[in-house]
């Protein structure tokens, strides 16, 4: 569990106040993720305001914020554009419904099987996702209403403001942290861009250039009751099921990898099926009541770390002041520079990247620099879940290469006129090839012991690579004796008939990864 390492009112100040600082960077990420997915800015807040209150009350990390996101956002895209909203709720709460029975089946464990490359990828690949994203609002609609890049003083304003924003988070902190220097950051910008006038793009700006509409406003009501108008058949089930479990699978892969990497920074550990749990009630009552859902974010879950919250209600916090500025406070949230947001996740990125990556290269092994390079590009050019598991599976490809080439063998005849094999090794699929170049049935004697002691059947192709070279002793009338095999691989060797010959006194004990069924 979570240890707090403050004192209780300390504590309980720092998640407040960080909760306001994560509140205020949601609020232009969860409308910008609302439009990559073709919905109205309301669904996206209500989503970012149910994901992270539920994800911080029942979750398994507390510290980590959750709300839409755009990894998930570029999924639903397609959904909404031909079928429209109402089959986006659906798809969320199936997808809640999947995450839910991941966590109680106890499947967050997997995310042990992540190697750290995968790991170094996947943060150097959201970390350039998140500055990418933020290269958008150097961007304003022209005349003729296509966006262009800003030029002039307008963009040497905005780098000032940026700049500015960067170096109180910076080195405030040395000053004090009785106050998060973000939150501090993002009320001084303010005051100056509206104290000397400044020619500055604000939150509203950047809602009225993505709505076309001036008057456009965050402010909305309560999220309420709705259960999504689908008919419900087995049609309705074809279309959303796809969509559902890249969902549900994106979402908890994103959210145990940021759950991986927050408990490295605090030193504590978080509750990976627990999280599934909480992410999967998130997304089911985003079905009921009308938010495009979502999963953990790295960058507000940065945010809220540095900013100094570490407890559950640091995102309670951050949740009910979301929804406070969609009730009440939206003209002030609308008010906000877009720079000193830009300036915040631009620190993010610099804390989020891991630099030491650079002073690894040569190293550490030339597959691991690859594993790590390619999940980086992978994140930044698909998305994240396509990217880890691309990742796991070339790394596993590695592994296997390399343990496949640890296959040796010691031959050499006994007093008695018997060949001995002492196997050094693993068998397993991918040492067969250099398991059956060790024997020579030919050329042996009639008699022929292979010993397992220093080698271990890992699969079921051990097995059968075993079940073959029998038959290649048997065909020539020749006995085989194997040694140190445990009892389960005798079992399975149904091929060898009587020619094999098993010493059961010194039979290992362990089980072999196989389909077949004793």
């Amino acid at each position: 569990m979570f240890q707090l390492t403050c004192p209780g009112r300390m504590c309980v100040k720092n998640d407040i106040l960080s909760g306001l600082t994560v509140s205020l960077a949601l609020v232009p990420e969860a409308i910008a993720f609302a439009f990559v997915a073709g919905v109205e800015p309301l669904v996206g807040l209500y989503a970012a305001f149910m994901m992270g209150l539920i994800a911080a009350v029942i979750g398994g990390r507390p510290g980590m914020i959750s709300g839409a996101t755009g990894a998930m956002a570029v999924v639903m895209v397609a959904l909404v554009s031909e079928h429209g909203v109402e089959y986006l709720f659906a798809a969320v709460l199936l997808a809640g419904i999947f995450q839910i029975l991941a966590g109680v089946l106890r499947l967050g464990k997997f995310i042990r099987m992540v190697p750290h490359p995968v790991m170094l990828g996947f943060v150097n690949g959201l970390a350039i996702v998140i500055f990418l994203a933020q290269l958008k609002q150097f961007q304003v609609v022209g005349a003729d209403g296509s966006l262009e890049w800003m030029s002039g003083s307008i963009l040497w304003i905005m780098l000032s403001l940026i700049l500015l924003t960067m170096l109180i988070i910076k080195f405030l902190p040395r000053l004090t942290t009785a106050i998060p220097a973000s939150l501090v950051a993002i009320v001084v910008v303010t005051a100056i861009v509206f104290g000397f006038d400044l020619d500055a793009r604000t939150v509203q700006d950047v809602l009225a250039d993505m709505t076309g509409d001036p008057t456009a406003s965050i402010a909305g009501g309560l999220p309420s009751f709705h259960i999504p108008e689908v008919p419900f058949t087995l049609e309705m089930l074809y279309i959303i099921l796809p969509y559902s479990l890249i969902l549900a699978a994106i979402g908890l892969i994103e959210s145990l990898l940021t759950l991986t990497l927050i408990d490295e920074l605090t030193e504590t550990r978080g509750r990976g099926n627990q999280e599934c749990i909480g992410q999967g009630v998130g997304n089911t009552v985003n079905g009921f009541f009308g938010g495009m859902g979502g999963c953990a974010m790295i960058g507000q879950s940065m945010i809220n770390i540095n900013s100094g919250g570490k407890g559950r209600l640091s995102g309670i916090a951050a949740a009910l002041f979301l929804l406070a500025f969609i009730l009440v406070g939206s003209s002030l949230i609308e008010m906000i520079p877009v720079a000193v947001l830009v300036g915040v996740m631009f620190i993010v990125v610099l804390g989020t990247f891991e630099w030491a990556s650079f002073r690894l290269l040569g190293k550490i092994p030339l597959a691991d620099t690859f594993v790590g390079i390619l999940v980086a590009v992978v994140t930044v050019l698909t998305d994240l879940a396509i990217a880890v598991i691309v990742g796991v599976i070339v790394s596993a490809l590695v592994f296997a290469w390399e343990h496949a080439k640890q296959m040796q063998a010691k031959a050499f005849v006994n007093e008695d006129g018997v060949k001995i094999y002492e196997l050094q090794g693993p068998l397993f699929f991918g040492s067969i090839h250099a398991f059956n170049n060790i024997f020579n049935p030919h050329n042996d004697p009639d008699h022929v012991i292979v010993d397992f002691y220093d080698s271990r059947v890992a699969d079921h192709s051990g097995l059968e690579a075993i079940d073959a070279l029998a038959e290649r002793y048997q065909r020539l009338g020749k006995q085989l004796e194997l040694k140190h095999l445990s009892e389960e691989c005798r079992i399975l060797l149904n091929k060898a008939g009587d020619l094999v010959e098993v010493d059961l006194l010194t039979d290992p004990k362990y089980h072999v990864a196989d389909d077949r069924i004793a």
